[in-house]
């Protein structure tokens, strides 16, 4: 049985990429102590709480306009109210690309990571499949 997700960062400053995701966007964490990777941090492993997972085409058409995107695997972490959160992370040291952008299905923030690429922030506007797994 599937238990849960588990996604991966790649970063070229690992120490960096784990620091804001423990001190600047609190997830919670373990770590593992059978690794060694010679970073200050340690090998941590974060609880990003519930997932859910969509599966978007590469080409559609929705209200006139085409939409094509390459095939690729993307991460975003949700929030319930994009602009009290963002302001939470920004008063934290974290850095936005730009305004929230309304995309319809959702409100977007493309927040940088350091050592890492960007993820997006959003407050969806669609039905939720993370609460499916709530206790």
């Amino acid at each position: 049985m599937i238990l849960a997700v588990h996604a991966l960062i790649y970063s070229d400053d690992v120490d960096a990429t784990r620091t804001f995701l423990r001190d600047v966007l609190g997830f919670p964490f373990v770590g593992d102590t059978g690794i060694d990777d010679g970073s200050e941090t340690g090998w941590l492993i974060f609880g990003t709480g519930p997932s859910e997972m969509g599966v978007h085409p590469t080409r559609s058409e929705w209200e006139g306009k085409v939409w094509e995107s390459p095939r690729h695997v993307e991460l975003s972490f949700m929030c319930d109210d994009l602009a009290s959160t963002r302001a939470e992370l920004e008063a934290k040291g974290a850095v936005f690309d730009g305004e929230n952008v309304d995309q319809g299905w959702g409100v977007v923030a493309v927040m940088q990571v350091p050592g890492a690429d960007p993820i997006n922030l959003y407050e969806p506007r669609h039905p939720v499949a993370y609460k499916l797994h709530a206790d």
